[in-house]
C-alpha cells in the first residue's frame, strides 16, 4: 500500500530550490574549464604550502627560543640577554651577503659620520674574503694610506687579536679610536714571506674626494677618491680650475676612479650627468616596487664634447663602477685599466628603534644596456695591469695584483643574475692571460697622491702604465677625431637583457 505524502506549498518550493541549485552545481562542475579547475587546485595547494611553511617557520623560531633558554640555564656563567639577541641578529644577517649588516647605535652613528666625509680611524675600506679581513683600498691621504697599506693586503691581526672570523663591525671598532693613539695591524701581502707590522697613529680623517692637475696638450686630469656629500661640487670646481689653467676649454679629460670604493649613488649620478646629454645612467631592480628606481641624464646644452678616458682597477667598486659602466654603454669614454671589483648591489639603511638600523641589500644595479656588474665588474675597453709592487727575489712576474679580491670571491656574495658559471670561471683566466709580464719596481708615486699631482709628468707616467696608456689613447682620439674601438676578451663578455625605459 502506497503512502501518500502531502507537502505544504512553502516546503515544496524550498525543496524545489534546493534540487535546482544542486543540479546547477553538478552541471557547473562538468562544464568548468580545465584551467579553472587547475587554478582552484593550485590555490588550494598554495594555501596548503603556506600553512606548512608557516608551521616550519614556527618550529624554527621555537628552536631559536629553545637555544636561548638552554644557554641562559646551562652556560657556565650568566650571559646578557641583549648580547645573545644581538649576536643572533648579526649572525642571521651575515648569512645573507657580505654587505648586509645589523648596525648597533654606535655603528649607525659611525656610518652617518662617514657619509659626510669625516671620521676617526686609520682610513681603509675593508671587506671579508674567505673569513679573512682584506683591504679593498686605503682612503686617500689617510694614516693607513701614508703608512703604505695597499689594496689586497690581508689584515691578520689587530694588536694581539687575530681577525679570522671577526666581523667587519668588530674590526672597525678595534681599529678606530681617539685621535693621536696608535694601533698596530699585521698584514699579509702577496709575495712576502712574513707578516708586515704597521703601527699607525689614528687621526680624524677628512676625506678629500677630488684632486686634479693638467697633463699636457690641454688634457686635464681629475682623481675621484670616493663619492661623498660634496664630490660633485668639488668635481665641478676642479673642472673650472683646469679650464682657467688651460685658458680655454679642455681638449680632453682623464677621470681617475682607481681605488675608488664607491659611496653615495646620487653623487655618482651627478658627476656622470655632467657629460651625458640624455638617456638612463643606471637603474635598480629589487623585489619590492619601492626598490626599483631609474636615474637619467639631462640635456642642459652645457655638456662638454671633448674625449674622456676613465681609469679603473680592482679597487674600483660600487658607485665608481656605475660611472664607468654608464660612460662605456653611452660610448662617451674609453675605459682603461684592470677589471673592477664587481659590487653591483644596493644597500638600504632601515632605521630601527633605539637608534639602531639594518643595512640590507634590497636591489641590484644595472647599466643602461641592461648589464649587471654584480660579481663581474666592468671590463675595461683597454686592459692595462696595475703596476706590480715589489715582490721579493723576483725579477719578472705576471701582474698578480689583478688577482686581488673581487666581489665574486667574497663568502656569500650574490651571483650575477645574467652570467653563467662558466663565464665567471672564464674571468679568472682573463686576469692571467690578458696582461703582459712586467718588470717589478717599487712605485715612487701612489695613484692620485699629492706627490703625483705635483711631480714632473714624465716621472709619473713612467710609474703609472695605466695613466700612460690612457694619455696615449686620448691623444690619438684628439688627433684623429675618432673614438677608438677595442676588442674585449671573450671571457669577459656578459649576457644582458636590455631594459627599455622612457623619461617622464
Amino acid at each position: 500500500m502506497k503512502k501518500s505524502i502531502t507537502l505544504k506549498p512553502l516546503t515544496f518550493y524550498f525543496l524545489l530550490f534546493c534540487t535546482c541549485f544542486s543540479i546547477f552545481i553538478v552541471l557547473g562542475s562538468f562544464n568548468q574549464k580545465p584551467e579553472d579547475v587547475s587554478a582552484a587546485t593550485s590555490n588550494a595547494e598554495n594555501k596548503k604550502e603556506t600553512i606548512v611553511k608557516n608551521q616550519d617557520d614556527y618550529n624554527n623560531l621555537k628552536v631559536f627560543t629553545d637555544v636561548i633558554a638552554l644557554i641562559k640555564r646551562n652556560y657556565y656563567r650568566e650571559v646578557d640577554f641583549l648580547q645573545l639577541v644581538q649576536g643572533a641578529i648579526k649572525g642571521m644577517v651575515a648569512t645573507l651577503d657580505p654587505h648586509s649588516s645589523y648596525l648597533t647605535a654606535d655603528n649607525f652613528k659611525d656610518l652617518k659620520v662617514e657619509t659626510k666625509g669625516e671620521f676617526g680611524g686609520l682610513g681603509i675600506e675593508i671587506t671579508i674574503r674567505d673569513t679573512t679581513l682584506t683591504v679593498v683600498s686605503p682612503i686617500e691621504d689617510s694614516p693607513a694610506y701614508r703608512a703604505g697599506v695597499m689594496a689586497g693586503d690581508q689584515i691578520i691581526k689587530i694588536e694581539d687579536e687575530f681577525t679570522k672570523d671577526m666581523t667587519l663591525s668588530d674590526a672597525l671598532k678595534r681599529m678606530r679610536g681617539l685621535k693621536g693613539t696608535p694601533v698596530t695591524i699585521y698584514i699579509h701581502r702577496e709575495g712576502r714571506k712574513n707578516l708586515l707590522p704597521f703601527t699607525i697613529v689614528r687621526d680624524n680623517i677628512k676625506v678629500k674626494s677630488v684632486r686634479f692637475r693638467m697633463l699636457d696638450d690641454g688634457i686635464g686630469y681629475i682623481r675621484l677618491a670616493q663619492f661623498q656629500e660634496d664630490s660633485s661640487s668639488e668635481f665641478i670646481s676642479a673642472l673650472k680650475t683646469l679650464e682657467k689653467q688651460n685658458k680655454k676649454q679642455l681638449s680632453g679629460l682623464v677621470m681617475d676612479l682607481r681605488n675608488n670604493p664607491g659611496g653615495l649613488l646620487t653623487q655618482a649620478v651627478r658627476v656622470t650627468d655632467l657629460f651625458l646629454d640624455g638617456g638612463i645612467i643606471v637603474y635598480t631592480e629589487g623585489r619590492l616596487e619601492s626598490n626599483k628606481s631609474e636615474y637619467y641624464a639631462h640635456n642642459d646644452s652645457t655638456e662638454p664634447k671633448y674625449p674622456i678616458i676613465v681609469l679603473v682597477n680592482e679597487g674600483s667598486a660600487s658607485a665608481s663602477e656605475i660611472v664607468a659602466g654608464a660612460f662605456q654603454d653611452a660610448r662617451r669614454a674609453v675605459v682603461v685599466g684592470a677589471q673592477t671589483f664587481g659590487k653591483g648591489s644596493v644597500q638600504t639603511i632601515i632605521p630601527m628603534e633605539n637608534d639602531q638600523a639594518l643595512k640590507l641589500t634590497t636591489a641590484l644595479y644595472y647599466t643602461r644596456s641592461g648589464r649587471s656588474i654584480q660579481a663581474v665588474g666592468v671590463t675595461p675597453d683597454k686592459l692595462v695591469a696595475t703596476k706590480p709592487i715589489q715582490l721579493e727575489d723576483l725579477d719578472e712576474v705576471a701582474p698578480e695584483d689583478v688577482l686581488k679580491p673581487k666581489e665574486s670571491s667574497l663568502k656569500g656574495s650574490i651571483r650575477n643574475p645574467k652570467q653563467r658559471t662558466s663565464d665567471l670561471e672564464g674571468n679568472k683566466e682573463l686576469t692571467i692571460s690578458q696582461y703582459p709580464k712586467q718588470k717589478v719596481k717599487e712605485p715612487k708615486y701612489l695613484i692620485g697622491s699629492r706627490d703625483a699631482m705635483n711631480a714632473e709628468l714624465s716621472f709619473v707616467l713612467s710609474e703609472d702604465p695605466q695613466l700612460a696608456e690612457g694619455l696615449k689613447i686620448i691623444k690619438d682620439w684628439i688627433a684623429t677625431g675618432k673614438q677608438p674601438i677595442f676588442d674585449k676578451p671573450e671571457a669577459s663578455k656578459v649576457a644582458s637583457s636590455k631594459k627599455t625605459v622612457s623619461a617622464n
